[in-house]
């Protein structure tokens, strides 16, 4: 038994990179979700005018992997406090947000937020979504890091993040593992 997840977090690189390492997931596909564009490329959701997030789509087996250890993983490796933006990347394609595909997922994600925002004291500006028509960004994009790790962005954008979620989670994977 499998479930989906759809998370927004600015580049969809970075994101795909760390969820394709957690146990439990069996793919991450890098695409677009939210806008009112049909069937967008990469260059107009760049552009901004589409409405689209770059969002990965997640599937992974419950029973190992719990959605709130998604959104945990989700939230350590991004800011949810800056509007439309994370780093350099910036528009409303790099928003924060959570596309829901069932009501649990929309309180978990909820829940998930608050938890955040008092561990930080800060407000998030996490959007919480119903999932809608996922686009799956063309083929370039799919494993991008672990094809590209040498290209600047990843060297400088995506491999720390990566790192973080090594350090922050490897006692986790460990005792999952062992």
């Amino acid at each position: 038994m499998t479930e989906t997840a759809t998370l927004a977090g600015g580049c969809f690189w970075c994101l795909e990179a760390v969820f394709d390492e957690m146990e439990g997931v069996s793919s991450v596909e890098s695409g677009y979700m939210g806008g009112h564009v049909v069937n967008p490329s990469y260059q107009q959701v760049c552009g901004g005018g589409t409405g689209h997030a770059e969002v990965v789509q997640v599937t992974f087996n419950p029973a190992v992997t719990s959605f709130r250890d998604l959104l945990d993983v989700f939230f350590a490796i991004h800011d949810p406090t800056t509007l439309n933006r994370q780093g350099n990347d910036i528009g409303t394609q790099y928003r924060s947000a959570i596309f829901f595909h069932s009501e649990e997922q929309e309180r978990e994600a909820r829940a998930a937020i608050a938890e955040v925002e008092r561990e930080i004291g800060q407000k998030a500006v996490t959007e919480v979504t119903p999932a809608s028509k996922f686009y799956v960004a063309e083929d370039y994009h799919q494993e991008y890091f672990a094809n590209n790790p040498n290209q600047p962005y990843c060297s400088f954008v995506v491999s720390p993040k990566v790192a973080k979620f090594r350090k922050k989670f490897a006692a986790k994977r460990k005792a999952l593992a062992g």
